[in-house]
């Protein structure tokens, strides 16, 4: 063996250790989150136990009242005496009965609790995804939240709705059954038992080839439901820029991945089946020629043998159940991990352990403040000091990248501070309980987003108590109303996904009105007026030297026309305020960054 060879055995030992040891953790995190969602199943879940026994027990019966009529039922009958016969017949027909009443009985409470679990699990990561801070959104893409809401829950649900129904008849089986071949015959017993011995060996392979084939299959579906999305999501500018052959090439080679991870999977499935069954059926022959040359020595009982073998026959077809089982465990098992590790994930801007009340004002005040996104990023933002006074408008000036919108996110806290503190009314915002600060700070961005629901709804979401009065008048301070009142349906129009029966222009005056409505101490436009055409954009403006009066305002526009309104101007450059002054004082001095935008956009206007 060569050193290079020597070295990559070396190193392949080491990946599957620390496979092995990853994979324990994932496991053991898994269990942690199972047993919490079946916890308060518990008393349920045991009357669900206590039934499947019973009726396994009922189950169990037939073959051993078979065995009874043929070596004393049959002979008794023949000499006259019916008795025993018709107890056995009784017998098996009661058993039957009682076998139905108890599955039907177990299969509706086992129902009751899967559905309850996965109710549970879905409304647990449906509300900590939603709390948890914009940094997680914007690395874990949607499309991997609805692979975890979707098809990983569908691969719980389904063990949770056939596999465990399954697992519990079959390991009660084989151990009611093993329990009996013990009783019947002791010797055939342990030609069976020795069997244990491959089956167990299988089993072992399977758990590690299957546990990593299914992790590699919920990674791939997530990557192919991130791709769907996104070209679903992004459709227009796939058709307008004819990118639909480059999505296809995509969308191949992540289902390809998807079906080879899956055809893994499978395959060793098949592999265990088979075994499983080869097994089983070397079994049940070394049995049937071992107990057939016993009957014909006379040291077995005819009945006994069929008894044996009919129960052993029944002892393999729950192993062929739990080779099902273990396919569906395995998928659900490595879904469950997916889904742990979202729980898992904590919120960056943390809720504060014991919140103060906001004071009343809208001052803000940067001290000492560095940003970084994360721990080992770059720093976007220097350390700066910067204090804006209460009913002050600011506007936000500079290049794209430079920095304006970060400043914009950590007034409304969607970050914190890497070092120093941002201040609301000299309260530190890490000392402001979320609900709290979310009532004083609005933030519109140029995204819009509207929900499906009415208009009303809509600019409601401000302010979900407000009136039917007062939402008209949040529209009509914005220049809104005119346009609502002339859609079909007026407020109650629909809409619809995404507000897609709104024009842009028109999205954004709704998601005006919706702040505005909100009346907070601090309004954060982040390039608000970007969608508006001009007669809007007019009108928008106009609303805004009334609504801005007396409020503490960010905005941020490339547009010389909005950024005029402010009373002060902060030109950004690389993360630091190079310029701070009034736009009439910026414009008098004739050099700098702003007088420049300003000499450029009057030249346009020319």
């Amino acid at each position: 063996m060569s050193n290079d060879d020597a070295w990559r055995g070396v190193a392949a030992e080491e990946v599957g250790e620390l496979d092995a040891v990853v994979g324990a953790k994932l496991q053991a995190r898994s269990r942690r989150l199972l047993g919490s969602l079946i916890r308060p199943h518990l008393w349920v879940s045991s009357a669900a136990l206590v039934l499947v026994v019973l009726q396994n027990l009922a189950s169990l019966a037939g073959p051993l009242l078979i065995a009874a009529a043929i070596d004393s039922g049959i002979p008794a009958a023949l000499k006259g005496d019916t008795g025993i016969l018709a107890w056995c017949i009784g017998g098996y027909a009661f058993s039957a009965v009682a076998n139905s009443v108890l599955l039907f009985a177990f299969l509706r409470l086992s129902a009751r609790i899967s559905q309850d679990v996965l109710l549970d699990l879905r409304e647990r990561l449906f509300r900590h995804v939603q709390r948890l801070s914009l940094s997680f959104h914007e690395s874990y893409t949607s499309g991997k939240v609805i692979s975890r809401l979707t098809a990983d829950m569908e691969s719980i649900g389904k063990l949770l709705r056939d596999g465990l129904d399954n697992m519990l008849n079959a390991l009660l089986s084989l151990a009611f059954i093993g329990t009996l071949l013990l009783i019947l015959d002791v010797r055939l017993a342990l030609v069976v038992m020795a069997g244990f011995i491959p089956l167990v060996l299988v089993l072992r392979w399977f758990r590690r080839t299957s546990g990593r084939a299914y992790r590699r299959t919920r990674g791939a579906i997530a990557k192919v439901i991130v791709q769907f999305v996104e070209t679903m999501n992004g459709i227009r500018a796939v058709q307008a820029f004819r990118r639909e052959r480059r999505n296809e090439s995509i969308m191949e080679t992540e289902n390809t991945s998807y079906r080879d991870a899956n055809y893994s999977a499978i395959n060793a499935v098949a592999v265990f089946a088979a075994s499983v069954r080869f097994i089983g059926n070397l079994s049940l022959a070394i049995v049937l020629g071992v107990g057939a040359w016993r009957v014909t020595g006379g040291s077995m009982e005819l009945g006994v043998l069929t008894a044996f073998t009919l129960y052993l026959r029944r002892f393999y077809d729950p192993l062929d159940e739990l080779a099902q089982v273990a396919n569906s465990y395995a998928s659900a098992s490595a879904a469950l991990e997916k889904i742990s590790g979202v729980l898992q994930e904590r919120p960056t801007v943390v809720e504060p352990e014991n919140p103060k009340p906001l004071p009343p004002g809208g001052a803000i005040e940067f001290e000492r403040v560095e940003f970084r996104y994360s721990d080992q990023g770059p720093v976007v933002l220097p350390e700066f000091d910067l204090t804006i006074p209460a009913g002050q408008t600011v506007a936000l000036v500079g290049a794209t990248g430079a920095g304006k919108s970060t400043i914009a996110k950590l007034v409304a806290r969607f970050y914190d501070p890497a070092a120093g503190s941002v201040r609301l009314s000299g309260m530190d915002l890490r000392d402001v309980a979320d609900e709290d600060l979310r009532s004083k700070v609005v933030m519109v961005t140029q995204e819009n987003f509207l929900f499906s629901g009415s208009v009303a709804d809509n600019i409601a979401l401000g302010r979900p108590t407000a009136t039917r009065g007062e939402i008209e008048s949040a529209a009509a301070a914005v220049g809104a109303h005119e346009f609502i009142a002339a859609l079909p349906d007026g407020y109650d129009t629909d809409v619809r996904k995404r507000g897609g029966r709104l024009s842009a222009g028109q999205r954004q005056l709704v998601a005006f009105a919706r702040a505005f409505l909100a009346d907070p101490a601090v309004l954060v436009l982040d390039e608000a007026t970007s969608s508006l055409d001009v007669p809007g954009e007019r009108a928008v403006q106009a609303a805004l030297e009334t609504v801005l009066t007396d409020r503490t305002a960010l905005i941020i526009a490339h547009r010389l026309s909005t950024v005029l309104i402010a009373d002060r101007v902060l030109v950004v450059e690389g993360g630091r305020i190079v310029e701070d002054g009034s736009p009439a004082d910026l414009v008098a001095e004739g050099r700098g960054e702003f007088a420049a935008l300003h000499q450029a956009w009057l030249a346009s206007l020319a």
